[in-house]
């Protein structure tokens, strides 16, 4: 079952590095983080245990940026879908949340599996 959408939470340029993006997520407390473009869209969503993922890859550097990184981006959902069509949407592409962008692609919250 879907949870009700929270705030959007913490949201992060794309330029970021991995090493200051787990900074951030770690001092918010945060098992996200949306990414957002240069003009304020959100282009997806980077999980903690992702950005750990890419930082022990054989071909991490600290250069390495979020917009560098395969996430989920492209995975969103439409502040007019129901519940059911995201819980389908979530559990058919094994989303455990996934941001809720309105017409522009600015995120207006997070949607959530329960646990």
């Amino acid at each position: 079952m879907v949870n009700a959408m929270d705030a959007s939470g913490p949201q992060v340029g794309d330029d970021m590095t991995v090493e200051v993006a787990l900074s951030v997520m770690t001092s918010a407390r945060a098992g996200y983080l949306l990414i957002c473009d240069g003009d304020g869209r959100c282009t997806g969503l980077i999980t903690q245990a992702q950005l750990a993922a890419v930082r022990n890859s054989s071909s991490y550097t600290d250069r390495v940026r979020l917009r560098d990184f395969d996430g989920d981006s492209g995975s969103f959902i439409s502040p007019v879908s129901t519940m059911a069509e995201a819980e389908h949407a979530m559990r058919y592409q094994k989303l455990g949340a996934v941001p809720v962008v309105d017409e522009h692609g600015c995120a207006l919250g997070v949607l959530a599996l329960a646990r």
